[in-house]
């Protein structure tokens, strides 16, 4: 199978989708640690997200595998070709074990996770304060490292469209190389 030019319409609207709910994410996050008047709100809020991001990434990932991603230009350099490598694998690894660090966290602490009204995951661990806090400070890390990698590739993706120059912004944006 050749190599696609540019990924697909969905796997583009995925992307962009993801993309805002990420924003959202974060900033649904950081109201959670100071906003306790919101806070139960922003949890009815917080908990589907997640969950919908990571069965999103998992469908990115089936999409990836079957109908491919452009290459990296040929001029890139190594270094670079390998930590795009690398910042795509961290960034897929974090959107689907985020949600699940949240949902452990919760299970540990005895909270029951529910997605909405009527819909309560099974709890992933027994009641374990000292799980629980492991994992909170997980999910904390795990969710920063994140915020960090999006900022990193969103760097990099403006770097392609405004400095290289070189299609890789189009391959996901769309419209024509310059």
């Amino acid at each position: 199978m050749n190599a696609p030019t540019r990924y697909s319409l969905l796997q583009r609207l995925l992307h962009w989708s993801m993309a805002a709910l990420m924003l959202a994410m974060l900033v649904i996050g950081l109201l959670l640690a100071n906003d306790l008047y919101l806070r139960p709100a922003l949890l009815a809020l917080h908990r589907p997200l997640g969950l919908a991001l990571a069965l999103l990434a998992l469908l990115r990932l089936a999409l990836r595998w079957h109908l491919g991603a452009p290459p990296l230009p040929a001029d890139l350099p190594r270094g670079q070709a390998l930590l795009a490598r690398a910042s795509h694998g961290l960034l897929y690894g974090l959107m689907i074990a985020l949600p699940l660090l949240g949902w452990a966290q919760l299970s540990a602490g005895g909270m029951p996770v529910t997605l909405w009204p009527g819909t309560v995951l099974p709890p992933l661990l027994p009641a374990s304060t000292t799980a629980h806090a492991l994992l909170h400070g997980l999910h904390q890390l795990a969710a920063w490292t994140l915020a960090l990698l999006v900022l990193g590739h969103a760097g990099a993706a403006l770097h392609h469209a405004w400095v290289r120059r070189d299609g890789v912004w189009q391959q996901m944006a769309g419209g024509r190389r310059r």
